[in-house]
């Protein structure tokens, strides 16, 4: 396994009830995210554990596109992937952070 940290500024998240939610199961073959709030909401954390090693630039360039088109400051994303491709990665974050939006 390969771990990524990465933090980055963003917009900060919009408010929510939600202080976490579940998104995705590794067991799906692709990736499964934690969203977590922390105390500085300028600041998104993302901390990646990969079986795929050697893609680190572009976990980075994914997460970072996302923190920038999403007000995400203040949020913390744990990402256990299964070797999913990029475009699987970019969509897993969208719904997650969908759902942490708007939770059921």
């Amino acid at each position: 396994m390969e771990h990524i940290t990465l933090s980055c500024h963003s917009q900060p998240h919009p408010q929510s009830l939600a202080q976490s939610i579940l998104c995705g199961v590794v067991a799906s073959g692709n990736l499964e995210i934690l969203v977590e709030v922390h105390a500085d909401h300028t600041l998104t954390s993302f901390n990646v554990d990969t079986a795929a090693h050697g893609f680190a630039e572009v976990w980075q360039a994914v997460l970072r596109d996302f923190a920038e088109r999403h007000p995400v400051g203040g949020l913390t994303f744990a990402i256990n992937d299964a070797g999913a491709t990029p475009a699987v990665v970019s969509l897993r974050l969208d719904q997650a952070f969908q759902n942490w939006c708007q939770p059921s």
